[in-house]
């Protein structure tokens, strides 16, 4: 992925997504909750973190294959770009359903489906670890010739078109519905509804799903959400629930064999010793309960303050990060995830977060004594205003 096109979309992202929070404000859709909005925000703060620190590594197989192994050398034009595109978008479609069918694939993948609700953040909300696998599907690519600087291009619009496909405001697109990938098309692909579950993996094209026999249109409403709701604000433990019921599976299981068809076959599939293949239950709009624990109006504006805190750091540090060495960055990165983890843990109501959250806040005063004295000195007044906010709001907030 080309960090830099996605990051400086980053404003357009969010003016967008303010765009979308206000019509569903004035016309009283329902489209936003915010701790649903915050989590999805969490997960895509702390991907692109962790892309920082993955895109040099990962960018190097492709390209390594693309100096040492191509079969052609293809120049760049425009007609080459129309089939890159096509390639991308071709190999995106089997790279995201094999996501869905392979239980160690889906285990990452499964984060953008944990959402309950549909809109713009959803797009933001991204697994932690994909992008360790995904760019091997890309590699035939790198095979055939095709330019690593065009396929970081091409790759990142594609990721790029799939942002606004996230909403709920836009129904239906007429003839456009036949060739391209669009909201209603993958609202399907959101769906837990089991008519809907492994449909509409297109990202850009939503040919590929026609011609494969993966096309779904959107008829009942959808049901939004895995089969088995996460139930947690908790970035962290969202990236790692389901790697955590496959290896408990694992665990129970007495086939070597089994064990590792656990991780290979598709989500759902169990071994007869554990009671055989699961199906995803009938469900209805009318009867879902969303995951939603109650928090007051004091924690919720204390929560938004530090939320703020830290998607504004995780911003700096991936717009700045070539200016930072090595140690400040992991620092931050690290700072940051704890950020939105305490932020987490106020939504799902931990009491143990009081606490927690007041050694956050003091780290911070530490972390900014690595920069420079005037940074401690504004960090150091920030940190003292948002402790007395902690004690006053939270600490002795019994609510």
């Amino acid at each position: 992925m080309n960090i830099n096109l996605i990051a400086l979309s980053i404003p357009i992202f969010f003016i967008l997504i303010l765009i979308e929070l206000s019509y569903s404000f004035y016309k009283k859709l329902g489209y936003y909750r915010l701790n649903d909005s915050i989590s999805n925000l969490s997960q895509g703060t702390g991907q692109q973190l962790l892309d920082i620190f993955m895109k040099a590594s990962l960018f190097f197989g492709y390209t390594y294959i693309y100096t040492n192994w191509r079969f052609f050398t293809i120049e760049t034009t425009w007609i080459v770009a129309i089939l890159l595109f096509i390639g991308v978008d071709f190999f995106y479609y089997w790279f995201h359903r094999m996501s869905h069918q392979v239980n160690a694939l889906w285990a990452a993948h499964i984060v953008h489906h944990q959402s309950e609700e549909y809109n713009l953040t959803v797009a933001l909300r991204q697994s932690w670890i994909q992008g360790w696998f995904s760019w091997v599907f890309y590699l035939p690519l790198a095979f055939l010739g095709f330019n690593p600087i065009l396929f970081l291009t091409i790759s990142s619009l594609v990721t790029l078109y799939q942002f606004w496909i996230h909403t709920k405001a836009i129904k239906h697109l007429g003839f456009l519905e036949y060739i391209l990938n669009t909201p209603s098309h993958h609202r399907v692909h959101h769906g837990s509804n089991p008519k809907y579950i492994d449909k509409n993996h297109a990202g850009t094209l939503i040919i590929w799903d026609k011609m494969f026999g993966t096309f779904q249109k959107e008829e009942e409403e959808v049901v939004y959400g895995i089969t088995k709701p996460l139930a947690s604000w908790n970035p962290i433990w969202a990236n790692l629930h389901y790697w955590n019921e496959l290896l408990a599976s694992a665990k129970k299981v007495s086939s070597f064999k089994d064990k590792v068809k656990l991780f290979i076959m598709p989500p759902g599939w169990q071994p007869a010793e554990l009671g055989g293949r699961q199906y995803a239950p009938e469900i209805s709009i009318e009867t879902y309960v969303k995951y939603n624990p109650d928090y007051s109006n004091k924690t919720a504006i204390y929560i938004i303050v530090q939320f703020l805190t830290g998607l504004i750091g995780g911003s700096l540090l991936i717009f700045y990060n070539a200016n930072l060495l090595p140690y400040q960055l992991v620092m931050g990165a690290i700072y940051v995830v704890i950020t939105l983890v305490s932020c987490g843990a106020f939504l799902d109501g931990k009491i143990w977060v009081k606490y927690f959250e007041a050694i956050r806040i003091i780290g911070l005063l530490i972390f900014f004594t690595i920069f420079n004295l005037v940074a401690y000195l504004i960090y150091g007044i920030i940190g003292v205003v948002l402790l007395l906010i902690w004690y006053i709001y939270i600490l002795k907030n019994k609510n």
